[in-house]
């Protein structure tokens, strides 16, 4: 046997490179094994440069008849992943060739619908955990109108979890742990553009001296040491 020629045929053979993406997920988008498989050889065929091959073509590399060929086929175009399209010749003929394009939107929307689940997931766990921190900090569960004011503070403020936690963190540190309070430091950190931790940790430093100054007036008589605090209510 010349194992040399064997070599150079199959080389002549080519390959068909088949994203990972497809592979792992094409059950997911509602392709059964035998459209996969029937789909596979057409992007075959069209890599070859055989842009519309024939059941009879397909039926060849598989184990289907070209009837079932022409019925999955069918299928294929009536479902959207692939479609037939017109191309035109350098001498002006017209002629038909099926077009993968569909089956790349359809993966392209399932990556982006897999995002926006993953997104949402993520989001509904950090609201449940933002719940448990309340009640944690306040040492009991939450009232209907505490929990609708959490929720009004990430649906209608846009607060993110992060911020409404520094929030809750700013008014345990101050000693004012109730919901005005805090409502009241986000108010003022959304009027001032503050979005982030570091953006909020800037904020408050800037009142900090001047706090100080208070907190030192307030207890100089005493010799417990006081934490200083930015008072969000007197603003």
């Amino acid at each position: 046997m010349d194992y040399k020629q064997l070599m150079v045929s199959w080389m002549e053979e080519g390959t068909v490179s088949i994203p990972q993406l497809l592979l792992s997920n094409y059950h997911k988008i509602g392709l059964s094994e035998s459209e996969f498989v029937l789909l596979l050889q057409v992007y075959s065929f069209i890599e070859k440069g055989n842009n519309f091959p024939t059941p009879e073509e397909l039926s060849s590399q598989m184990s289907f008849s070209s009837e079932e060929c022409s019925s999955i086929l069918r299928r294929l175009v009536q479902n959207q992943f692939i479609s037939i399209e017109e191309g035109n010749s350098s001498s002006g003929i017209l002629y038909e060739k099926y077009s993968l394009k569909p089956l790349w939107a359809k993966m392209a929307e399932f990556v982006l619908s897999e995002s926006k689940s993953e997104n949402m997931e993520k989001t509904l766990l950090e609201e449940t955990d933002l719940y448990t921190v309340f009640e944690q900090e306040f040492s009991r569960p939450l009232s209907p109108l505490e929990c609708e004011t959490l929720a009004m503070w990430i649906d209608q403020d846009e607060h993110t979890v992060v911020i409404i936690k520094a929030a809750l963190r700013e008014a345990v540190i101050s000693g004012k742990l109730n919901f005005r309070y805090i409502d009241r430091i986000l108010f003022e950190w959304k009027k001032n553009g503050v979005k982030t931790i570091e953006q909020a940790k800037k904020h408050g430093e800037r009142f900090r001296p001047h706090q100080k100054m208070q907190s030192a007036a307030q207890t100089v008589k005493s010799d417990k040491k006081t934490v200083p605090f930015y008072n969000w209510l007197e603003q």
